[in-house]
């Protein structure tokens, strides 16, 4: 059974989602992807989320942006969505579509085109309940630490040669 419903809006949001896909992979993490328009295919919308027997969903969608909150008033499963910048706008209207869900209806908004943050605060929902998930999050925020300290001594580095 697939822990995490990956949706998108388009097609088009492809390139922004898959990047979500990888770090869920990295993970270990199994999940399901689809293409469901809150506007141009409610029906299925509807039906793909209450037919999910996993713990979180991940929405993508920009412009108007109502699919987070479309899949939110049909579950009781934590909803993480993904403004997408996919008009002249620059993703700021599908932002303000998804930070602005009715009370009663949360969803868990990340940046404009935040994929991967999204698949990591999947992540740490699912590692609550799962062991091995914690020791890999673990490992990966030890991991971030290194990187960065590495590149603070390779600056430090090049502004000795100067």
């Amino acid at each position: 059974m697939d822990k995490v419903l990956i949706l998108m809006g388009s097609d088009s949001d492809w390139p922004i989602m898959k990047k979500c896909c990888s770090v869920l992979n990295d993970f270990g993490v199994s999940y399901s992807v689809s293409v469901s328009s809150a506007h141009r295919t409610p029906d299925k919308t509807v039906e793909t989320v209450s037919n999910f027997k996993g713990d979180c969903i991940i929405v993508g969608a920009g412009a108007a942006a109502h699919l987070a909150g479309v899949v939110a008033a049909h579950t009781i499963k934590p909803v993480i969505a993904i403004p997408i910048n996919a008009t002249p706008l620059n993703g700021v209207d599908a932002l303000y579509s998804t930070v602005q869900m009715p009370s009663g209806i949360p969803v868990a908004s990340m940046a404009i085109d935040g994929s991967k943050n999204a698949a990591l605060f999947a992540v740490q929902i699912l590692s609550l309940s799962d062991d091995v998930l914690k020791q890999r999050l673990t490992e990966y925020k030890k991991n971030m630490i290194k990187v960065v300290n590495d590149k603070d001594n390779k600056i430090k580095q090049l502004a000795k040669e100067l």
